[in-house]
């Protein structure tokens, strides 16, 4: 819970720099100056993309969030825990050795979100965040599609 409230706290403050930067660019293409009106059609270009960038990552964790929750309601998820150093990595030939089952089930079943969301908790849980944001964009897209099909 600390987690949602701190990445709210985060997009609040986001959303109040976002406000402030679109504020002063609103004022430098007011200047009339031709300095001044480049610098503020290149400040607006800032808070557009702030804004999709924080939009794209407040979507990415409702979607998580709610995959997380339909599978742990349905008893879905892995059961598995990976031993941690003290550092808080995982370990790594732990992690490796889930990976094969959470890849064949996604193989066997491409079109099941909940064989991509497992796959994208087990990159996660080796420290492959990249591939872990990946599998689950995967499934949030295949579980909505299911919804609306």
């Amino acid at each position: 819970m600390s987690t949602r409230i701190l990445a709210f706290a985060m997009a609040a403050l986001l959303a109040l720099y976002i406000v402030f930067v679109a504020q002063r660019a609103v004022l430098l293409m007011m200047s009339g100056e031709p300095v001044g009106v480049i610098m503020g059609v290149a400040l607006v270009v800032l808070p557009v993309v702030a804004a999709w960038a924080l939009w794209r990552e407040l979507a990415f964790g409702a979607g998580a969030s709610r995959l997380g929750a339909r599978l742990e309601r349905d008893a879905g998820l892995p059961a598995e825990a990976i031993d941690v150093s003290p550092s808080g990595r995982p370990d790594r030939a732990e992690a490796d050795a889930l990976f094969p089952r959470y890849r064949e089930a996604v193989e066997t079943a491409p079109d099941d979100w909940r064989a991509w969301f497992r796959l994208g908790l087990a990159y996660d849980g080796a420290g492959d965040r990249r591939r872990a944001r990946q599998a689950v964009r995967t499934a949030i897209a295949l579980e909505r599609a299911e919804r609306r099909g």
